[in-house]
This record gives C-alpha cells, structure tokens and sequence, in this order.
C-alpha cells in the first residue's frame, strides 16, 4: 500500500481493501477469501481472527497468508501485532490507542495501518508517527459507524492536507463512488450486517468495479 504522491496526474485508480468477519476455521475461510481476490483488485486483506491461543491464531494466519500474498495482496491483522512477525503476515490495522507499540514492534519492516480514529487529532498523530495509511468510517466493536456524511467530510479533509493514503470503509455499494470522490485512495469492504462481501465473494467483488471508476474531471 505505497504512498500516493500529492495531487497526483493522473489520479491512481482506488483499489479495494478487504475486511473478514471473524475467522476461526482457516480451512473453510480460505475457498471465499481466494475467490475475493480473483475477482477485483484487491490491494489489501485485514484479517480479523476469533478468539484463540497465540498458536492457534499463528496457524490460522499462516493457512490464509500465502492466498493473499500470491494474489498481489498484504495480508494485515486486525490487531495482533505481537504475531505479525512469527505468522508470515504484512503488517497490522492498529487501533489509534495502539499505535506507538505496533511503530514501535513493526517498523520498518512491516506495514502499521491506523483505525478507530475518532477525531483529526488522533489521525494526524497516526500521520506523524509514521503510519502507512489511516481509515475511517469503520465499524466499531458493536458495529456502529459514524455518520456517512462526517466520513466524507474526514475523508475531503484528508485528502485535500495529507499524502498519507486513506482507507474509507464503504458499507454498502453506493457509498464507494462518492467516498472515491472524496478522495479516498483505498475503499474498504467486508463486514457489514448479513456479510456483504463474503456470501458470495467472486459475485460481489466483480459487482463493485464500476462503483471503483474516478469521478469525471471538467474538460
């Protein structure tokens, strides 16, 4: 997930970053997760595991890394950064309260995303420290997001300051074209009421490349 260099010409295209429910059986994740990623262009997986001891959850992330990996994708934890070494991961989606242990436990080698920020400030301390990209808009632990609009907004202020990339989570298909048009560098999708991505991952992945095209620019 490279930096994007400021006002870019032309703008890059906004790739996909994908987000799992819950993974406890690696086994059975794994046929889904491959399909996702066969069918768009997928920069990203976050991976979000069941509860479990560090082996197990080491296991489960090396069953499902290398599908990612081979695929062109970072696989990152969702948390966990004690394990992204000793799993053969790419990094980890660390919450804002988290991130100087994940720099300081990862850096330089792996990738250390910042979420759960819920304010410029944390964002901007995130950008400072040296994360490679901030998210908003996500679920929180009881999966509440903020409101559409204030993601916009988050996601202009952003772009328009900062060169860091932005990961905005779309929670529904309609939402992707005007977070893109906000400047979003990355959109994520994944786990949403009823899992959106995942019931049919190949089918939704492919129904979403239009929603990824950039906006027209007056001529």
């Amino acid at each position: 997930m490279a930096q994007r260099p400021k006002n870019p010409e032309p703008r890059p295209q906004p790739r996909l970053y994908l987000v799992t429910p819950p993974v406890g059986d690696a086994d059975a994740f794994a046929p889904g997760l491959e399909a996702a990623l066969g069918a768009g262009d997928v920069a990203a997986v976050l991976l979000r595991l069941t509860d479990g001891d560090d082996r197990t959850q080491i296991n489960r992330v090396k069953a499902l890394a290398p599908t990612a990996q081979t695929s062109g994708a970072a696989l990152l934890l969702d948390g966990h950064a004690a394990l992204v070494a000793r799993a053969g991961a790419d990094g980890v989606h660390a919450a804002a309260a988290d991130v100087s242990d994940a720099l300081e436990a990862l850096k330089p080698d792996w990738i250390v995303g910042v979420g759960a920020a819920t304010n410029r400030h944390d964002a901007m301390t995130a950008a400072e420290a040296g994360c490679d990209y901030v998210m908003f808009g996500e679920p929180d632990a009881r999966g509440h997001r903020p409101p559409f609009d204030a993601v916009l907004e988050r996601v202009s202020w952003w772009a328009e300051v900062f060169e860091m990339p932005c990961v905005a989570y779309a929670g529904a298909a309609e939402d992707i074209a005007p977070l893109i048009a906000a400047g979003a560098d990355f959109i994520a999708v994944g786990y949403e009421a009823g899992d959106w991505i995942w019931r049919d991952p190949a089918r939704a992945i492919a129904a979403l490349k239009p929603h990824l095209a950039l906006p027209e620019t007056a001529s």
